[in-house]
């Protein structure tokens, strides 16, 4: 004899599905001004590096030195656009929940409806 199980809300991929991404979005938004300072930190250098890089360049090839100092970038500047930024994570993130959210209203109601 086979009996139907009571439907649980916690039984649905969907519902785990929304869970995590809400809870990525959650973590996003609590590390956000973390992540830019330490990201701000590793562009600062990397782009330092890249212009020595080039400076020497410029030098071996019998070039005039320029001062590195002339091509210094503001950090206010430098900080409003990141070379790796977070948006990307978050679109992807609130993309999976909105749809987690779609697909388990649909499962609810399909299962109202049986």
């Amino acid at each position: 004899m086979h009996t139907t199980a009571e439907y649980r809300l916690t039984d649905s991929p969907w519902f785990w599905g929304l869970l995590f991404s809400a809870m990525a979005l959650v973590s996003l938004a609590l590390i956000a001004p973390k992540y830019d300072r330490r990201q701000g930190q590793i562009e600062g250098r990397y782009l330092g590096r890249s212009q020595l890089a080039a400076e020497r360049a410029r030098r071996a090839a019998g070039l005039e030195p320029t001062s590195l100092a002339d091509d210094t970038v503001a950090m206010d500047e430098a900080s409003r656009s990141r070379l790796i930024p977070l948006w990307p994570i978050a679109i992807a993130a609130a993309g999976a929940a909105a749809t987690c959210g779609w697909m388990l209203q649909r499962e609810i109601r399909r299962r109202a409806a049986a």
